[in-house]
């Protein structure tokens, strides 16, 4: 699935090569976009954005990561990360030998505890002594992790289908696209009924609740990115900014605007350095 803004602008690292159960990078990205294909790790991944979002993409969907947020990726899943030009991010490296986090992708509500060890870990060698304060520091990381909860807000479901792949590459490229239903099911030779079977088959949702969560991803990128509510309601084909955050709020809970103050007070006073 050729998906668009999938693309890497840091260093990446090969966490494969550090005999360690547990390592943490901190990456800070530029504004040079180099392609990066599909790839897994023997370790599972946990990727927490500090400064400016996260696409993650992985069989099965896409994750968004707002800052403070966190994503986890098991071992051996093939995945790509996005993340917003001038972003900062950190990369958790987990041995599946030491793991007791979920065996699929799915996005974590962290503590500012668990931020703070990350930070502290990452400033360490990734070859630590496997006796000694760091190790036993990677030791309370994992115990913490593994009460933290699980949400699918941050998440798309895009199954293997090839139908519901070319509609979701469709939709990333063009999110304006208000065509109703019976258009959409009418480009894949289906009636309405037969789309609507479809989509509930291989997502779990209406096509509207579908689309609305897919919006609602580019929403957060684009307005962490710094997008103004007026430009992503427009890009997103809303008539008016205020039925964009009527229905941002009614997805979210709160507005676009008290969510980003909300992203703003956690990266200014609870946030990793």
């Amino acid at each position: 699935m050729d998906l668009p803004d999938l693309r890497i602008n840091y260093d990446p690292v090969d966490p494969d090569q550090f005999d360690r159960p547990v390592t943490s990078f901190c990456l800070e990205t530029s504004k040079d976009n180099d392609d990066l294909p599909l790839h897994s790790h023997r370790k599972g991944q946990l990727v927490v954005a500090s400064h400016g979002s996260v696409m993650c993409r992985a069989p099965g969907g896409l994750w968004i990561v707002p800052p403070q947020g966190a994503v986890w990726i098991p071992a051996g899943v093939q995945h790509s990360n996005c993340v917003a030009d001038f972003g900062k991010l950190y990369t958790v490296f987990i041995d599946p030998q030491v793991s007791m986090l979920p065996r699929t992708c799915c996005t974590l509500m962290i503590t500012s505890l668990v931020r703070e060890l990350i930070h502290r870990l990452s400033v360490f060698p990734p070859l630590y002594p496997l006796e000694g304060p760091t190790s036993r520091l990677g030791r309370v990381l994992l115990d913490e992790l593994v009460q933290m909860t699980t949400t699918d807000e941050m998440y798309l479901p895009i199954s293997p289908d090839a139908r519901l792949q070319h509609l979701a590459t469709s939709l990333l490229n063009n999110p304006g696209d208000r065509s109703t239903m019976d258009e959409v099911a009418s480009r894949y030779a289906m009636s309405e009924s037969t789309f609507a079977r479809f989509i509930a088959k291989e997502t779990g949702m209406t096509f509207g609740r579908w689309r609305q969560r897919l919006h609602i991803l580019i929403a957060m990128q684009r307005l962490t990115a710094g997008s103004s509510v007026q430009a992503v309601s427009l890009e997103l084909g809303y008539e008016t900014p205020s039925a964009f955050i009527t229905m941002f709020k009614k997805t979210m809970g709160q507005s676009p605007r008290r969510f980003l103050a909300e992203r703003s007070r956690l990266i200014n006073s609870d946030s990793l350095p």
